[in-house]
């Protein structure tokens, strides 16, 4: 399904997730080895891929259905309207759209691990 809009889409960040992904590239570029899979290049580059992907269409990613969202995960972010990208790795992308009649904005929440994303909507381990 492709998305057409005349609005203008742009990608923002919340500002802690804009910090930690600023580290990331720094990481990246210092040429620093992560401990674990995915290393830090292959994530900056699923990161970006995901962002070149919300601003061709910004309901690229699965929203999460509302019955599956915690409300202390609503508190955390403030919404309900949460959106996910799969990452490489089992990693996931948090995001949520802001829109007005002239544009929408694609604003990252988080990124994070699977272990943290199932620990923030309560999934557990079978």
């Amino acid at each position: 399904m492709s998305f057409k809009t005349k609005k203008e889409v742009f990608v923002r960040f919340d500002e802690e997730a804009y910090n930690e992904y600023k580290k990331l590239k720094e990481a990246v570029s210092r040429g620093e080895k992560s401990r674990q899979e995915p290393t830090y290049e292959q994530l900056l580059n699923s990161i970006n891929k995901a962002i070149i992907n919300l601003k061709i269409n910004p309901h690229s990613g699965d929203l999460i259905p509302r019955k599956y969202i915690p409300k202390r995960t609503v508190k955390i972010y403030g919404t309900d309207k949460i959106f996910k990208v799969n990452l490489v790795g089992y990693w996931r992308l948090l995001y949520t759209l802001i829109g007005s009649e002239l544009r929408i904005i694609a604003f990252i929440l988080e990124y994070m691990d699977h272990s943290k994303y199932n620990k923030l909507f309560g999934y557990k381990k079978k």
